[in-house]
């Protein structure tokens, strides 16, 4: 078991409700297109799959995807969608598991590597990625940039959503690198809020770069999203490829 945060039924089952947005074609469409290129003519590999939100239409898009998923009750939720021989899944965390056979793309989408809460681990996770990797193929993670720009001095919080039904804002350590996530969700049409907290633990895409040539891993592309934007000091996050060498 490693340090991240186990997803409970309760939460995997509303998961994909609350996930429409990033389920929508305007979202999911470049990314699909970025990976399945990326992917070519071989298999992909995503490191805590979920629901299945980017590994099931990937598969659809005529890409052999496998799947690691720590919580059997985010891939129970993933099972309804399609069959194991269509799409396999070991439950285990992404910094230790291997699976059998190589891949020429390893995924890690929607900031799920901060959900491993120690430096160590997720140095293990970038080598679990290069351990999977066929020579030429790439590693591809999804991370936001820590907003600390946003602190002034004294201030530990930032708000990141304050909608008509949600309200978010991350807690910040700073000597531990870690944040807290802070939810609170209109549950119901009477008014009553739900609150849930994660953990979470952030890292500078040159720390990542660091991790990645520990791994034996080159830095080959870094963008600000699926689109492929260029990546700068204004950008929020960064989609970051690294290759094996062939």
């Amino acid at each position: 078991m490693t340090s991240s945060e186990l997803w409970t039924r309760t939460t995997a089952e509303r998961y994909d409700a609350e996930e429409t947005e990033m389920s929508s074609a305007a979202v999911l469409g470049a990314t699909l297109a970025f990976l399945s290129e990326l992917a070519g003519d071989g298999r992909a590999l995503e490191f805590a799959v979920g629901t299945g939100r980017v590994g099931v239409p990937l598969r659809e898009r005529g890409v052999p995807v496998v799947g690691i998923e720590l919580s059997e009750h985010m891939a129970a939720v993933l099972r309804r969608k399609i069959d194991e021989d269509m799409l396999p899944v070991t439950l285990g965390d992404m910094a230790t598991t291997v699976v059998p056979g190589e891949f020429t793309l390893v995924y890690l989408v929607y900031n799920t590597l901060s959900n491993l809460l120690t430096q160590d681990e997720q140095v293990e996770c970038f080598r679990n990625a290069a351990r999977h990797l066929s020579p030429g193929g790439r590693f591809v993670v999804e991370l936001g940039v820590p907003p600390l720009r946003f602190l002034p001095p004294g201030q530990v919080a930032v708000p990141f959503d304050v909608s008509e039904r949600h309200l978010g804002f991350d807690t910040f350590d700073l000597v531990e690198q870690v944040l807290v996530s802070h939810h609170l969700t209109l549950d119901g049409e009477d008014g009553r809020y739900r609150r849930d907290r994660s953990r979470h633990r952030y890292a500078w895409p040159a720390e990542l770069d660091l991790m990645a040539r520990i791994a034996g891993l080159e830095l080959e592309r870094r963008v600000a999203d699926w689109d492929g934007a260029p990546f700068d000091q204004n950008s929020s996050k960064h989609v970051s490829v690294w290759r094996k060498p062939a």
